[in-house]
């Protein structure tokens, strides 16, 4: 496998994804692989401001801007046999709204040497897969969404990868998972880069770059509550992740309770270029939801000698990971408070609530311990019906003080909209 990823993907994906289509006419596949193929278009308009409530002068004091966001997916159906070919594609624009030197780097928009951001830019991601009976081959762009890999996407583009993914639901209740990825598209670049270690406060020796990152997982629905997972992530010369997941939905007392653990170990890898990585992090939540109401309660805990290590621009897997921080640094202990409302309840289908403020301390972090924590408040509305239905307008507030890192204040307003086309 590794062989045909190096290979197939250098040579040229739109090269592979044309021959897959031609091999599907040739094969009198055409209906099948237009009947079955589906398509989207979304947009997202998005408005980021951070202000910076502390840090010398020298530093910038906001980052500012508005931006919109386009996209058509295309997902093909596959041609029959035993066999079956397709092919995905992703057509992604950003487009600047507003912006300005002295506030740019939120992250929607690519910076240019000068300091401004781009006024537009764009991206195009090709995807070939095979299929045979439940298993799925995927090579290309890929959005692989994993424990130990989520790419972000809470901007105006998303965060893609390039690699070979295999999926596969041939054992009835499991998912078995298996891939190797060897580049990352940033959400507000246009370009492939290595994979590299997110360096968040200078937690390590540097955000080393790897080759590759392989990934094995295997999640298994033992029954209408309980599911249970395993993965595993290595980036070559920087670290290797396992992960232990749990998660149990149940009815209780006239409401509903939920619990999410999670378990990682991550060490160093190969020539440990970030040099080296020991964490254990175990973080789990649990909720009680009844009458459009949801109380939850998280912990998360960092034991080994270092911070929890993850791809740089993914968001981490870990309950406490919030709008600015993630509470991961070596040896932190964080606990997190949440409230969720449904305002169906209330005879307002589509308008929901959250709020949840972390606390957290015994961060180390440049050999001194230090405490931090963060309140989000969210409000999220979905018009039902008419002209505008499915249009989703959601308002995200964060609070965020550290003794290590510096204060923000950050609002994000997103009006998004998906539309199927067929």
């Amino acid at each position: 496998m590794t062989a045909f990823i190096h290979s197939g993907m250098r040579n040229g994906l739109s090269t592979l994804a044309g021959t897959l289509l031609l091999a599907s006419l040739s094969h009198g596949a055409r209906a099948d692989f237009l009947a079955d193929s589906h398509a989207s278009f979304e947009t997202r308009n998005v408005y980021f401001n951070r202000d910076f409530r502390d840090g010398p002068s020298t530093l910038q004091s906001k980052r500012e801007e508005w931006a919109q966001g386009l996209m058509f997916r295309f997902e093909s159906g596959f041609t029959p046999g035993v066999v079956g070919f397709g092919v995905d594609l992703l057509g992604m624009v950003g487009v600047r709204l507003d912006s300005s030197p002295d506030r740019a780097g939120s992250g929607l928009l690519p910076v240019r040497s000068d300091g401004r951001a781009a006024s537009e830019y764009g991206k195009l991601g090709v995807t070939a897969k095979v299929k045979f009976s439940k298993t799925e081959v995927k090579a290309g762009s890929l959005f692989p969404v994993l424990p130990t890999l989520r790419p972000q996407d809470g901007m105006i583009l998303p965060q893609t990868f390039r690699g070979a993914l295999v999926t596969s639901q041939d054992l009835p209740g499991v998912v078995l998972t298996a891939g190797q990825l060897d580049r990352v598209k940033g959400r507000n670049d246009t370009s492939y880069e290595p994979i590299a270690l997110n360096n968040k406060n200078n937690r390590f020796v540097t955000n080393a770059q790897g080759a590759h990152l392989n990934l094995v997982g295997v999640d298994r629905q033992v029954n209408e509550h309980l599911k249970v997972s395993y993965h595993y992530a290595s980036l070559s010369d920087v670290y290797d992740q396992h992960f232990i997941g749990l998660t149990d939905t149940r009815p209780m007392a006239g409401g509903t309770v939920s619990s999410d653990l999670r378990f990682f170990s991550s060490e160093s890898q190969g020539a440990a270029k970030a040099g080296k990585i020991h964490n254990q992090s175990l973080n789990g939540m649990v909720g009680y939801a009844a009458g459009g109401h949801k109380v939850s309660v998280g912990y998360q805990a960092m034991f080994g000698e270092s911070a929890f290590p993850y791809v740089e621009g993914s968001d981490a897997y870990l309950v406490n990971y919030a709008q600015i921080g993630d509470f991961a640094e070596a040896k932190e202990r964080s606990w997190q408070m949440r409230y969720d409302f449904d305002f169906e309840r209330l005879g307002i289908p589509g308008l929901t609530f959250m709020s949840r403020y972390i606390d957290a301390d015994h961060a180390q972090v440049a050999g001194k311990t230090g405490q931090e924590w963060e309140r989000n408040t969210e409000m999220k509305y979905v018009i039902q019906s008419g002209t505008f239905k499915d249009v989703a307008l959601r308002v995200r507030n964060a609070t965020y003080r550290s003794s290590f890192s510096r204060d923000a204040d950050e609002t994000r307003i997103l009006i998004t909209y998906t539309k199927a086309l067929w």
